[in-house]
């Protein structure tokens, strides 16, 4: 396999660029032809329109037209998409249209090559308010260039791995609701009690309490860098029920002033993101933004999923100011559902084993992105088939 050549995109690659139809033409966005901006396209390269425009907009305005197998890249806003489009399509400013010069550039492989530089037009984004990345940008973006053939046969090998992960990603997505199918199932809708349950204080089922952080100010050096995991909301909101990690740890000052709550215990925020959940899998800290739940562990799931129903309306109860939070009083005077004990442990045993599969699907996963990312490091160097 020969060594590829650097080449500026603009050398090997045209480039059009979008606009907005008059938004105060109504009669403009009553056709039936997609236009997309930047926020239409997805993380995986789909592409899901919101808009649709007539074919008066788009002779009356600048807005831009894909042709299929064109490269859509957004170059303004979330800079940086990239997606390929299957029809002919319009697009806003956001984005830039990029059509490869036949022979000497597969739209495929190309697509492949900026996503693996997932920071390079971020990077050199640029704007006050409204960041984004010029024209000369995108044409001086070195490409490395394989004869067509190999470029093909690179973008077939990317897209085989891509789709493997792309399914998987799919599966744990259905694993992560079926907890809440599970429920359903069992005990029926928990906001509307459509199978006419006892209801209980949430108290009854288990112990309430915020988390502790009494010293002023909370990022004292003093209090952190210790061998105590300190988790945050963040932590929590991110932890996909689960908490298996950490970014702060406190001191032996830090936990002097704090309180360490054992694993098992459910973590539910009450600012910022509310009413997120995770439960500890390590014995750890968290501050008066988040409250601990403690219980037995089939009840401390049971509690978790139902209250992932309410998690939206939670949201909107808690007050607008510069941080939305919830109190304490809030979550004790909820009342939940109580089927029975035997019912709870038959709920948590089963979500166990949906978690079981899951964990298994994540590692594959990982795997996956790094099988991924070691397929992406080779082709583009030249060394996939050595």
């Amino acid at each position: 396999m020969s060594e590829p050549k650097l080449t500026p995109l603009g050398q090997v690659a045209f480039f059009q660029s979008g606009g907005t139809p008059d938004r105060k033409r109504d009669d403009y966005y009553k056709g039936c032809i997609p236009w997309v901006t930047g926020a239409d396209l997805d993380a995986d390269g789909g592409i899901s329109p919101r808009h649709t425009i007539s074919e008066e907009a788009v002779k009356g305005s600048s807005t831009g037209t894909a042709e299929a197998g064109d490269l859509l890249l957004v170059t303004r806003t979330s800079v940086g998409k990239v997606a390929i489009a299957r029809d002919p399509i319009c697009f806003s400013q956001d984005i830039t249209a990029v059509r490869a010069r036949p022979g000497d550039l597969d739209t495929r492989y190309l697509f492949h090559y900026i996503r693996s530089l997932e920071r390079y037009f971020t990077d050199r984004s640029r704007g006050a308010t409204i960041k984004g990345v010029t024209r000369e940008v995108v044409r001086d973006f070195n490409v490395p260039i394989f004869d067509l053939a190999e470029q093909q046969r690179i973008a077939q090998m990317l897209d085989h791995v891509d789709a493997l992960r792309v399914k998987r990603r799919e599966s744990i997505k259905f694993l992560d609701d079926f907890a809440q199918s599970i429920f359903v199932e069992m005990f029926g809708d928990p906001v509307a009690n459509s199978k006419g349950l006892p209801q209980v204080d949430l108290t009854e089922m288990g112990t309430l309490d915020r988390g502790v952080s009494k010293h002023r100010p909370r990022n004292d050096p003093s209090l952190l860098g210790g061998r105590y995991p300190l988790i945050q909301t963040g932590d929590v909101a991110r932890s996909r029920g689960y908490i298996h990690s950490y970014e702060s740890t406190y001191s032996d000052a830090g936990l002097a002033q704090s309180r360490l709550w054992p694993q098992g215990t459910l973590c539910i925020t009450i600012a910022a993101n509310i009413a997120k959940t995770g439960i500890l899998q390590f014995d750890a800290c968290f501050p008066d933004s988040v409250v601990g739940f403690t219980s037995d562990p089939p009840v401390v799931e049971y509690v978790q999923t139902w209250l992932s129903f309410l998690q939206g309306n939670l949201e909107r109860m808690a007050p607008e100011s510069a941080q939305k939070n919830i109190n304490l009083a809030t979550l004790r005077s909820l009342r939940i559902l109580d089927p029975g004990r035997e019912s709870i442990e038959e709920f948590a045993s089963r979500v166990h084993s949906v978690v079981t599969v899951r964990a298994a699907a994540a590692a594959h996963l990982a795997e996956l992105d790094a099988l991924f990312e070691s397929v992406q490091n080779r082709a583009f160097k030249g060394t996939l088939w050595d």
